[in-house]
């Protein structure tokens, strides 16, 4: 969960269209804050201050932010972020104000810890096929994860639904439960034992060969 409020100061901007690349060749990043209730408007941060900003409050975390001279906070997620393809350079960020009281949904992402004993024994692998969830929360009570051990995959029965997840405090879940998040994807070796396993069917004997007798040609 989130237990350390991130804080970002920015500066109003009157720099505005194409004429920003001068802000970002002195090292400004045009920023834009809009949401319900706040004024929307343009704004412009340091780009180091919003990188490192950025880096811990990820998709999950909201920011506070203030506006240099002006009285006031504003509850933030940061919800467009653009890059040079390029460069790899911040180009510009949207800020999505919200109220701590209201509840709100948001993507969590799903990460996996340790290791599967029922892919090793089998020489197969983990196969993840939903990587974030869809929940609903007071934004300061996202968590900023939901973390799985593979250690409960014990075997290529094993596997782990978005209703298995748990999730704290009144956190609440928008994806199906029923929906797959890991399984263990058995390895050749495993197959092969399992096809070995099995009964072959028995050919059936033509009539041919249960009397013995050559079959007559048709006329």
């Amino acid at each position: 969960m989130t237990t350390e409020l991130i804080s970002l100061e920015l500066e109003p901007r009157t720099v505005l269209g194409k004429k920003v690349k001068q802000l970002r060749r002195a090292g400004t990043i045009p920023v834009h804050l809009y949401g319900p209730g706040v004024e929307s408007r343009p704004l412009q941060c340091e780009n180091r201050q919003l990188l490192r900003a950025l880096a811990q409050a990820g998709s999950t975390n909201p920011v506070t932010l203030s506006i240099k001279g002006e009285a006031g906070e504003s509850l933030a997620f940061a919800r467009e972020i653009q890059w040079s393809p390029i460069r790899s350079q911040l180009l510009h960020v949207d800020f999505l104000a919200v109220s701590a009281t209201e509840r709100i949904t948001a993507q969590v992402p799903i990460n996996l810890v340790g290791e599967s004993p029922g892919a090793r024994e089998t020489g197969g692998s983990v196969a993840q096929t939903l990587y974030s969830l869809e929940v609903e929360a007071l934004p300061l009570e996202i968590p900023d994860e939901v973390v799985i051990d593979l250690s409960v995959l014990v075997d290529t029965n094993s596997a782990v639904r978005a209703g298995d997840l748990p999730l704290e405090g009144n956190v609440t879940m928008l994806t199906d439960p029923e929906a797959m998040v890991v399984r263990v994807d058995a390895g050749r070796q495993a197959l092969g034992r399992q096809e070995e396993a099995g009964d072959a069917p028995e050919a059936e004997a033509s009539p041919a060969e249960s009397d013995g007798e050559a079959t007559p040609e048709a006329e």
